[in-house]
Formats: structure tokens, sequence, C-alpha cells
């Protein structure tokens, strides 16, 4: 691969690192966002499909028979995420990713076959083993990107992984139109595309290096993570060696970290702590709510069947474009002030929608300010509630405790996707508009605890990063640390 190489605060960028960068953030955050967002578009066809092969059950079984197909892909998650700690550990970061790809290929069959065996349960089947896949991709994709990063760049490259999952969303809501692949006979070929791209990610890695972390920490071979580090950022390779071995020689020194440890000690369960409720909140937030039923939203502001897709289409190009300029945004105005900006605006956003969605009986101007507000919430969620818990999770922690908190985060996460995502329609037909006020509670909860309780990690160091934990501040007293 011919070296291009740029200047950025001391450090040499290479095609190498690119190209690792590339395959792990697109390929994983791929699946992240392609499943997330795929059954939206099509779902009045699919759940024809399903209503005539299950003998046509009542409406309220239907749409528990449908929230099961949606949400079902979140409990696989959760098992995949669980378990991406253990793999990052035994397999390596690049050895698990690429051993993820099976669940890709095997998902894409089944759901591939599910209307011409006509079994829609294939269908859950499926959603349940391509949850595992991006359960894992969750927990391993940060973790990779962030040991392969300079310091200098790390949030902006791990911001990335976020923006491959809104493109993906975007590209499943295309896709899944009823001018493209969302028609009663294409649907199973929307649901088998993710096997191409397990494939390509699959032969890619090939030309990437493992972590160099995981090579000087589980392989001890100080050779091989210099010649991994050469090829990863160039002449800076010697000062990224140093600090490498300086970070894993003091998790060396702790005992394993466990999860009993990671409850017991100070400096960990703060941190810990931390993650967690910014995972939680991220979903309380309703982001998923949008993405999954945008386009039922949209006919609550009374849009035609039609309009209502393709404004859901336009909220995935928001997404888009909103999450780039973030990738920015992260670097310059650092975590803690992207996560403010964008849970004080998703809460105003979210009661704006809430009065609005009273008056598009009467009112044409509040009938289209909720559909503005749609866009105007995504546009805050992208630019810190949708990149930044992601980015932290790999951040707070040193080598030692990363993959166990991690394999604790990503569940999390996917938790409570999988309880929005479950519980929305339901709680939406019995407490209408007064859905929303579930979301804006969750909202303001989390910008009062951002606000005291999250640190800012923006270019430090991870020993810098464990001295906010260790110090006796009132905050930590608040955890008893």
């Amino acid at each position: 691969i011919r070296q291009r190489t740029r200047q950025n605060a001391g450090s040499q960028i290479t095609a190498t690192f690119i190209l690792a960068v590339a395959i792990t953030s697109i390929g994983s955050g791929f699946q992240h966002g392609y499943n997330t967002g795929v059954l939206n578009t099509p779902e009045e066809v699919i759940k024809g499909w399903m209503s005539a092969e299950l003998d046509t059950p009542s409406t309220s079984s239907m749409k528990i028979i449908w929230s099961t197909v949606v949400s079902i892909f979140c409990i696989g998650a959760m098992v995949g995420g669980g378990f991406a700690g253990a793999c990052a550990n035994n397999l390596g970061r690049k050895g698990a990713l690429m051993m993820n790809n099976v669940f890709a290929f095997i998902a894409a069959i089944i759901m591939g076959i599910t209307r011409t065996t006509e079994v829609p349960y294939l269908l859950m089947v499926g959603r349940f083993i391509i949850g595992i896949n991006c359960g894992l991709n969750a927990g391993l994709a940060p973790l990779y990107i962030n040991e392969v990063s300079p310091t200098k760049i790390r949030g902006a490259m791990g911001s990335l992984y976020q923006l491959n999952i809104t493109i993906a969303i975007l590209i499943a809501q295309l896709l899944g139109t009823s001018t493209a692949l969302g028609t009663e006979t294409l649907w199973p070929l929307l649901m088998g595309l993710i096997g191409i791209v397990g494939f390509l990610q699959l032969v890619g890695f090939f030309f990437c290096p493992e972590s160099p972390k995981y090579i000087l920490e589980k392989k001890n071979d100080e050779q091989g993570t210099k010649m991994v580090l050469d090829r990863l950022v160039g002449s800076n390779s010697h000062q990224q060696f140093i600090e490498l071995k300086k970070d894993i020689e003091d998790a060396q020194s702790l005992p394993k970290v466990t999860l009993s440890q990671m409850v017991r000690q100070k400096k960990l369960r703060t941190p810990l702590i931390i993650i967690g409720v910014l995972m939680a909140a991220q979903q309380l937030s309703g982001v998923n709510a949008v993405i999954f039923y945008s386009t039922e939203i949209f006919k609550m502001g009374k849009l035609s069947d039609e309009a209502a897709q393709y404004a859901t289409v336009g909220v995935g190009v928001i997404n888009v474009l909103t999450t780039i300029v973030s990738v920015w945004l992260v670097e310059k105005f650092g975590r803690k002030p992207l996560l403010l900006v964008a849970f004080g605006g998703l809460t105003i956003c979210m009661t704006i929608l809430f009065i609005c969605l009273y008056f598009v009986e009467t009112s044409p101007f509040a009938k289209y300010l909720s559909i503005v507000i749609v866009f105007v919430y995504l546009v805050f969620f992208a630019i810190g509630a949708g990149s930044i818990p992601w980015l932290l999770g790999p951040e707070l922690f040193n080598t030692a405790a990363r993959p166990t908190a991690i394999s604790i985060a990503v569940p999390i996460n996917w938790f409570f996707t999988f309880a929005v995502g479950l519980l929305f329609p339901p709680l939406q037909a019995v407490m209408q508009q007064a859905v929303f006020l579930i979301f804006i509670v969750c909202s303001v909860c989390a910008f009062i605890f951002i606000w005291f309780f999250a640190p800012e990690t923006k270019n430090k160091t991870i020993d810098e990063i464990t001295a906010l934990f260790e110090r006796n501040s009132w905050r930590c007293r608040l955890f008893d640390c």
C-alpha cells in the first residue's frame, strides 16, 4: 500500500492506519446502523406478509409480534456485548472482529430465505443472530480504533464509528423504500445484504495489523509491536511505543480486573457508573423510538404514507451530515460540552414535539413544526449523545480494566435499546403523545448528571484520566470513592 502521510500534532498518519480505521468503522458501523434501521421503511410490507403467513392475527397480536422482531435484535446484541471483552482478550481485537463476521453470514442466509421457506419466525432468529454480531461490534470496534489511534486524534477517529452507523441507517432507509428493495418480493434481499458487507470486512482485515496493545500485553512481543506501530504512525512510533509500554506496565502492576473488582475498587467504580449512565441516557433520550418508528411518528404528524417514508429518509440524511460535523467538533470543543449541548437540545426538542402532536389535528403550523423538530432533534443527538458515549468507554479505563468495562457498558446500551424498541409501540398506543414525557424526563436527568459528574477526557492520557477518579473531590465522594 502506497504510504500517504500528514502531520498531526507530531503523529504521522499512514495508509495502513487509514485502512485499519476505515475497515473497522465502515464494516462494523454498517452492521450496527443498517440492522437498526432496516425494518423501518418496509415495515408495512413485511408485516403484511407475516400477517398472511400467520393466518392474520389480530392487530394487537401483530403489534406484539412486530415489536419482538424489532427488539429481539437488541437481545442478541446484549449477548454479543457481554462476550466482547472475553473475545478481545482471547482472540485479539482484530481476530475477534474477523470471527464476528461468521454471525453476519449466518444471519444473512436465515433472513434471506425467510420468505421462500414461508416461516416468519426465521426472521426473528436471523435478527437475534445479527444482534450478536452488532453487540460484539459495538464493543470491539471502538476498542480497536482507540488502540491503533494516536492520542491527539483519538476522539475524531472514535467518532467515525458513529458516523458510519448513521450512514448505514440512511442506506437502509433508502433501500427499504417501495421504489428500491422494500417490495413484497425483494425485501428478503434487503435483509441478506449484510452478508456481503461481512465478507468485504473479513477480506479487508487481512491487510490490517492487530492492535499494538494486544501484541505487547498478551504476546509480550516488543519487536512485533514496534513493527505494527511503524506501519500505523510512521516516524512517531518510538514515542507511541514508550507511552504504550508504560500504560501496560502500569496495568500489569494491578491485579486482573474482574466484574466484582470493577464494583469494589473506587477508581474503577466511578467511571463504570459514568459510562453506564451515559449508555442508558443515550437510548432513553428516545433516539431509537425516532429511528425505529420515525415513519409512524410522521404519520402522527398527519403526513401521507409515502410522504412519511421520504421524511424518514430525510431524518437519515440529517443524521449523517451532523455526525460528519461532530467528528470535528469532538476534538475542537471536547466531550463534556458537546454532551451538555446535546442533551439540553434533546430536552427542548422533545418538549416541543410533545406539545405539537397535541395540535396536529387542528393546526397546520403544529403539523409541520413537529416534522421540523424531529430533524432538529437528530442534529442535537448526532453532535454529542450519539458518538461520545461509545468514545468515552475505552478512554475512561486503563488497559487491564478496559475489556471488562466494555463488556458491561455495551449490554447496558443494548438493554435500553431493547426496552425502548419493545415498549414504545404499546406505550404510544396507550399514552399517545404523552409517551414523549418519558424521554423528556430522562434527558433532563442525563443533563444534570453530565453537568456534575462527567469528566473531560480531551487530549488526556490514561494516567491523567485515571487520576481524575483518584482525587478526593466532592463529586467522587458522592460515589463513595
